[in-house]
């Protein structure tokens, strides 16, 4: 059975800020990523789901240059969707709402799940304040009640077929809270956003431009290369971890079989970008799928 819920990432508000409509559609980013491998940035207004809508761009693509990467970005999105199909919807101008179309035919498909962690390593290079919550998921660390981590953002990555004649794609959705002001009651106990952490509003643009640029020129390469670098990548991903370290409760996808609830240490992350977690017995497991709860002591 599909569980929807709503996401404290894209709850539903009456918050508007129609200052931050008003800074796109990303000229000056645009010009920023001009001859990057992210020249193709396009803005829209509204629409349903950033990702379905890059998931067609790209079946639409005619000839020329179809392993162009594409970067589409919306002032509101009213379908957007995360894990196990949980629907969401962001107050209109408030949030970064962005999807990333990326050729993977040139890349090995054991190290597709790493660009997951590229990109989340890319939003920390342009958000430095925020950490990552394995497996999707970027927390400002301590910022919520009884030092509890607070979301910002969510991932969500998924591989379509070969498109075009390029071979297969990597369509990679990052919604953030940007600049929210404050956070309603029923989410402050969940979520924040980033202006929140930062104590001002935050330029949509700017941190548009220094995530896509440290996505193309720092993390990307290490994953492309004939003879990847992963480790370094990894080495990176480990020391801007939320969860490594920390006590959690895993609640395992249902392929996964065994207990349906993992509760101990997150001890790494393997070469595949996946958690291992360690019992209080000392067993470990590795865990691929998984929503993941960071435990208190005290929980």
């Amino acid at each position: 059975m599909t569980r929807t819920a709503i996401s404290p990432l894209f709850a539903i508000s009456t918050l508007e800020n129609t200052t931050y409509l008003r800074l796109m559609p990303f000229e000056r980013a645009k010009a920023a990523l001009s001859g990057s491998r992210f020249a193709d940035l396009r803005w829209v207004e509204s629409t349903g789901s950033t990702n379905a809508d890059v998931a067609r761009i790209l079946l639409e693509r005619g000839p020329g240059d179809p392993r162009t990467p594409v970067v589409l970005i919306a002032g509101h999105q009213s379908a957007g969707r995360g894990r196990r199909d949980r629907t969401w919807e962001a107050p209109p101008g408030a949030s970064l709402l962005m999807t990333i179309g990326l050729s993977v035919a040139e890349v090995a498909p054991e190290r597709w799940s790493l660009i997951n962690a590229a990109l989340a390593l890319a939003a920390v290079d342009a958000a430095p304040s925020l950490r990552i919550k394995w497996p999707n998921d970027l927390v400002a660390p301590g910022a919520g009640l009884r030092g509890a981590d607070l979301k910002v953002a969510g991932l969500l990555s998924e591989i379509h077929p070969a498109v075009s004649g390029a071979g297969p794609w990597l369509v990679a959705g990052l919604g953030m809270n940007l600049n929210w002001t404050e956070m309603p009651a029923a989410l402050a106990t969940t979520a924040t956003s980033l202006d929140i952490v930062l104590g001002g509003a935050v330029d949509p643009e700017m941190l548009v431009t220094d995530l896509l640029v440290s996505l193309d020129s720092r993390w990307l390469g290490l994953i492309e290369r004939p003879t990847p670098a992963t480790e370094e990548l990894l080495d990176a991903y480990r020391s801007r971890s939320a969860t490594i370290g920390r006590q959690v409760s895993v609640e395992l996808d249902a392929t996964s079989g065994g207990d349906a609830l993992l509760v101990g240490t997150a001890v790494d992350i393997d070469a595949t970008g996946a958690l291992v977690v360690e019992s209080a017995k000392g067993s470990r497991r590795t865990v691929t799928v998984g929503d993941v709860v960071h435990l208190r002591p005290t929980d």
